[in-house]
C-alpha cells in the first residue's frame, strides 16, 4: 500500500501530460484505443526472450523487440504493460534509447518520436508473476484474456495478431514447451540452457504461451502426426493407463475437424501439458494446449461420465484451433463465438468415439442444466454482451457462453439445415483465416445461404438474457402451450421448435411444433386423449422453464423411474429440479424419488444425474434436523446400490456420493476403516487422490483424530504437487474455528491466492454445510474480496470463489448478509453484481428475494 501511495502523484502527473496532448489513456485497453491501434498498426511481430531462474522468488526478466508498420503518427503510440514503472529497465525505438511515459498500465511514446512506416520498439523488462503461475520447480504462462501485458510489453487486443519468436533461458535440468517447435538448444553453460522456438503463425496475445520446469514427456504418432504430452504425474501406471486414449482422442478430433471445415490443421505442431491443479479445464494455445491433469489421467474407477468429459474437453480444445485460434473474435464481446463452436463441435466429434452413448442425452445433460442455472437467476446475462474495456473481459465468461450458446446454435443448425450450416462455417473460416471476425460477419453468411432471417432470430436468442416460461394444458383434444417472459417490461417471444411428451400409464407420445408467438396449439393423437403427464422439452432440444401442473408433478414423481426412454428420464429429472428450486416441490418428496431411482436406473449417464440431484437436494434443501433424520436411510440405500453396481465406474459414482452424504457415526466409522486399511469395497479400486479426498471428508466430520488422519495421509502421498495441495488446504479442515479464521485472513494477500484451484477447495471446506454456522462471520469479508479477486485472478476465479463461499449456506442470517452487501454497493460493477446474484440465487430464494424464472 505504501509503495502504491508514493507512486500516485507521479502517475497523476504523467496522466495529465498525456491528457494535455488531448489523448487520455485509461487503465486496461479501452475499446476506442483498440480500434485506433487496429487501424494504424500492421505487420506485427514479437521477438521475446525470457530469463527464468530456478528460484521461484527470483524475478523473471526479459527483452522484447516489437516490429510493426505504422500507418499514422498523429497520436501517441500506446504499449500495454501492467507492471510498475520500475519493471522497465530500458526502452529503445529503432535502436535509439528513449524516455517514454508510464501511464495507467501503459508505456506511451509521444508522436514527436514517431513517423509512418516500419519501426522496432525494444523493451528490457522485469515480468510480474501475475500470469506466470510459478511453482517450486515449474511454471506456466496463462495470458487469457488480457494478461500477456503482465508478463511483457505488448499490444493487448485480439485483433492485433502477431507472430512470436520466443527464446527461453532456463535451468539446465528443465524442459520447456511453447507455441512453436523447438529449433535449437544451447547448453554451453553447465547450469543454464537457452531454448529457441520457431516463429509462430499470426496469433493473438492471449494465445501466446510457454511452460518450463521439471517435466516428463510422452510422445506418440497418430495418422502421421506427432503429438507430445508434457506432465508431472509420478504414478507411471496412471500415465500408461490413460496415455493411449488421450492421444487417440486428439487424433480423432483433428481428423474430424479437418474433414468438417475443409481446412487442414493450421499450426506447426500439437503439443499439450497436463498441468497439476490447472485453474481451467483446458486452454487452447495453438501448439501448446494446457489441460487440467486430473481431466486427462482418469482413475481406474472412472465411469462413462468422466470418460465422456475427457473426450469432450479434448475435442473442445482441438476445435479451438479453427474456432478461436485460426479465426479469432475482433473484440472480446464476441468471445462467446469461440466457445460456442468449440463446445458445439465437441458434441459432434465425441459421438463416433462413443457409439454406445445416446448423444442427444449427452448434449442435454452437458448443456441445459448449467445454462438454466444462470438463466433462472436475477443475474442472467445475454450470450453476446457489450464490452467497453478489455480489463473487464473475464467477466463475460460463464455458463451462458459455454452451455446456453451451443443449445441456441443447435436450434439454428436445425432451422437452416446442417449442410447449409456447415457450408456457412467453411466460408466464414476461409474468408477470415489467420484474421479476425465478428458475429455479424457469420450472420451475413448464413443470411446469404438461407431464407431464414437469422438477424431477427439473433436479437432474441443472442442479444437478450433469460428464458421463456412455458405452460401447457389439454382442452377439447388439443394441447395448448403459452410462453411468458418473466423479465419486467419486455414481453419477448422466443421462436423455437417445441416438443411435449404426452405420458399415460401405458405409453408415451411426442408432439412437436414451431413456436413463434404467444400460444401454440397441437391436436392430440387419437390414442392419447387424457395424458397424465405433460413433459415439455422432452426431446432435449427446446429451452425454457417447462412448468408442471400439480397433477403432472405428482404423477411424474411416481413415474419418472419407469419412463422407457433415457432422454425422457433425464429431462424429467431436470424438470423436477426446476420445480424444487421454484418452491413448488417438497425437497423430501424429490429425495425419496432419487432413492428409488438409484436402485432402478440402468443408464449410467442418467444414474449420474440422479446422484447429483440427490446430493443437491440433500445438502442445499434439507434443514439440518431433517438431514440427520434421513441420513441412515440414504446411507443404507447408497451402500446397497454400490454393492449391486456392475462396473467400477458405477461403483465409483456411488462411493463418491456416500463420501459426500455420510453423517451417521456407523457410516463415518465405515469410511474411516476403508481409508485406514486401504481396503475399498470389492470391485472398486481407489486412487491416491480418492483416498486424500476421503481423508478430507473425514476431517470435515469433526473426528477427534482428524489431525492424525491428515498427518498420515500426507505421509502416504507420493506426488509432490498433491502433497503441497493438501498442506495448503489443511488449515481449512481444522476443527478449531480460530485456525480456520487465521487461514482465511491469509487469503486476503494476493500471493496466497495464486493456486486458485487449491484456494477454491479450501474455501469450500471453510463454508461446507457442516461448518456453515461457524463460518458465517467470514461471509461478509469473503464478499468484500470479490472485486479484488476479479482484478487479480483468472477469468473463472470470481464466480467460483462466490460459489465456494455461498453454496454451503442456507440460513436466513447468510441471506441477510448477502442482501445487505448488494444493497450497500449500488454502484458495484454490473457484470460482477450479476455473477454474485447467480452464485447467491438459492440463498436469496430461501429469503424470498428471487424471482422464479
Amino acid at each position: 500500500m505504501l509503495n502504491r501511495l508514493l507512486r500516485l502523484p507521479l502517475a497523476l502527473a504523467l496522466g495529465s501530460l498525456v491528457l494535455g496532448c488531448g489523448d487520455a489513456v485509461e487503465p486496461g485497453v479501452a475499446r476506442e484505443l483498440a480500434q485506433y491501434r487496429a487501424r494504424t498498426i500492421s505487420d506485427l511481430r514479437y521477438d521475446a526472450h525470457f530469463d527464468i531462474p530456478a528460484e521461484k522468488d527470483s524475478a523473471v526478466t526479459g527483452v522484447v523487440d516489437i516490429a510493426f508498420t505504422l500507418s499514422e503518427a498523429r497520436k501517441p503510440l500506446v504499449l500495454d504493460f501492467r507492471a510498475p514503472a520500475d519493471h522497465v529497465e530500458e526502452v529503445r525505438l529503432d535502436g535509439a534509447s528513449i524516455e517514454p511515459r508510464f501511464v495507467q498500465d501503459h508505456i506511451v511514446l509521444p508522436p514527436r518520436l514517431l513517423e509512418t512506416g516500419k519501426h522496432v520498439v525494444s523493451v528490457r523488462f522485469r515480468s510480474t508473476d501475475a500470469a506466470l503461475n510459478r511453482n517450486a520447480d515449474f511454471l506456466y504462462a496463462l495470458f487469457v484474456p488480457d494478461r500477456a501485458s503482465t508478463a511483457f510489453p505488448v499490444f493487448e487486443q485480439p485483433d492485433l495478431k502477431a507472430t512470436l519468436a520466443l527464446t527461453l533461458t532456463v535451468p539446465a535440468a528443465w524442459k520447456a514447451v511453447s507455441n512453436g517447435p523447438l529449433v535449437s538448444r544451447d547448453s554451453s553453460d553447465a547450469s543454464r540452457q537457452v531454448l529457441r522456438f520457431a516463429e509462430t503463425e499470426p496469433i493473438s496475445t492471449y494465445l501466446m504461451t510457454f511452460a518450463a520446469g521439471v517435466l516428463q514427456e510422452e510422445t506418440a504418432e497418430r495418422d502421421g502426426r506427432r503429438f507430445t504430452m508434457y506432465h508431472r504425474e509420478t504414478d507411471s501406471a496412471r500415465v500408461r493407463r490413460n496415455a493411449a486414449a488421450v492421444f487417440d482422442l486428439h487424433a480423432a478430433a483433428l481428423a474430424w475437424l479437418e474433414e468438417y471445415t475443409g481446412i487442414p490443421y493450421p499450426f506447426a505442431k500439437f503439443d499439450f501439458f497436463a498441468v497439476p491443479a490447472f485453474q481451467f479445464g483446458g486452454m487452447e494455445h495453438p501448439g501448446a494446449v494446457w489441460y487440467r491433469a486430473g481431466s486427462l489421467f482418469l482413475d481406474e474407477s472412472a465411469g462413462r461420465t468422466q470418460e465422456l468429459g475427457r473426450a469432450s474437453l479434448i475435442a473442445h480444445e482441438t476445435a479451438h484451433m479453427w474456432f478461436g485460434d485460426l479465426v479469432t473474435m475482433e473484440w472480446f464481446n464476441d468471445v462467446w463465438m469461440k466457445e460456442v463452436f468449440a463446445n458445439f463441435m465437441a458434441a459432434k466429434i465425441v459421438g463416433p468415439s462413443f457409439p454406445d452413448v445416446d448423444q442427444r442425452l449427452r448434449f442435454f445433460q452437458a448443456h441445459h442444466p448449467a445454462a438454466y442455472g444462470v438463466d433462472r437467476t436475477q443475474g442472467a446475462n445475454p450470450i453476446r454482451q457489450p464490452l467497453e474495456n478489455l480489463r473487464e473481459a473475464g467477466s463475460l465468461y460463464g455458463a451462458i457462453i459455454y452451455q446456453k450458446a451451443p443449445i441456441v446454435m443447435q436450434q439454428l443448425e436445425t432451422m437452416v439445415g446442417d449442410t447449409t450450416f456447415r457450408d456457412a462455417l467453411r466460408i466464414y473460416l476461409d474468408r477470415h483465416r489467420f484474421g479476425n471476425a465478428t458475429w455479424p460477419d457469420l450472420v451475413s453468411v448464413l443470411d446469404s445461404l438461407s431464407p431464414m432471417d437469422v438477424t431477427t432470430w439473433s436479437r432474441v436468442w443472442v442479444e437478450e438474457p433469460g428464458r421463456p416460461t412455458l405452460t401447457a394444458w389439454v382442452e377439447d383434444g388439443t394441447l395448448h402451450i403459452t410462453q411468458n417472459d418473466t423479465w419486467p417490461d419486455r414481453r419477448l417471444r422466443w421462436p423455437q421448435q417445441l416438443s411435449y411428451a404426452l405420458i399415460t400409464d401405458e405409453k408415451v407420445a411426442l408432439l412437436r411444433g414451431n413456436f413463434a408467438g404467444d400460444i401454440l396449439t397441437l391436436r392430440l393423437p387419437e390414442p392419447i386423449q387424457s395424458p397424465r403427464i405433460l413433459l415439455g422439452g422432452a426431446d432435449g432440444v427446446a429451452y425454457g422453464r417447462f412448468a408442471l401442473d400439480s397433477a403432472s408433478r405428482r404423477a411424474l414423481l411416481d413415474r419418472v423411474h419407469t419412463l422407457p426412454e433415457a432422454l425422457h428420464r433425464a429431462v424429467a429429472w431436470q424438470t423436477l429440479q426446476e420445480e424444487l428450486i421454484a418452491g413448488v416441490l417438497e425437497p423430501a418428496a424429490l429425495l425419496d424419488a432419487t432413492l428409488v431411482a438409484i436402485d432402478t436406473e440402468r443408464e449410467e449417464l442418467v444414474a449420474s444425474q440422479v446422484l447429483g440431484l440427490l446430493r443437491f437436494t440433500y445438502w442445499s434443501f434439507l434443514d439440518d434436523s431433517l438431514r440427520q433424520r434421513v441420513a441412515p436411510e440414504v446411507e443404507r440405500r447408497l451402500w446397497r446400490a454400490l454393492e449391486r453396481a456392475p462396473t467400477p465406474g458405477r461403483k465409483g459414482a456411488f462411493f463418491s456420493t456416500i463420501a459426500s452424504a455420510t453423517l451417521t457415526p456407523d457410516g463415518v466409522a465405515r469410511l474411516e476403516e476403508i481409508w485406514r486399511t486401504r481396503k475399498p469395497p470389492a470391485g472398486l479400486p481407489l486412487s491416491e487422490q480418492q483416498y486424500t479426498a476421503l481423508a478430507e471428508a473425514l476431517a470435515l466430520r469433526g473426528l477427534p483424530n482428524a489431525e492424525q488422519i491428515l498427518d498420515e495421509e500426507a505421509s502416504r502421498i507420493t506426488n509432490a504437487d498433491r502433497r503441497a495441495r493438501l498442506a495448503f488446504v489443511r488449515p481449512a479442515l481444522n476443527a478449531d474455528p480460530a485456525v480456520r479464521t487465521a487461514f482465511f485472513e491469509t487469503l486476503k494477500v494476493v500471493e496466497n491466492r495464486r493456486q486458485e484451484s487449491w484456494v477454491l477447495d479450501a474455501v469450500g471446506h471453510l463454508n461446507h454445510p457442516l461448518r456453515a454456522e461457524a463460518s458465517l462471520p467470514l461471509l461478509r469479508p469473503s464478499l468484500d474480496l470479490v472485486l479484488e479477486i476479479q482484478q487479480t485472478g483468472d477469468i473463472f476465479f470470481p464466480l467460483r470463489w462466490m460459489n465456494a463461499v455461498l453454496d454451503g449456506h442456507r440460513s436466513a442470517a447468510a441471506a441477510d448478509t448477502l442482501r445487505r452487501f448488494l444493497e450497500e454497493h449500488p454502484g458495484y460493477p454490473p457484470r460482477l453484481r450479476g455473477k454474485m446474484l447467480q452464485a447467491g440465487d438459492l440463498l436469496l430464494r430461501r429469503g424470498r428475494d428471487a424471482t422464479v424464472r
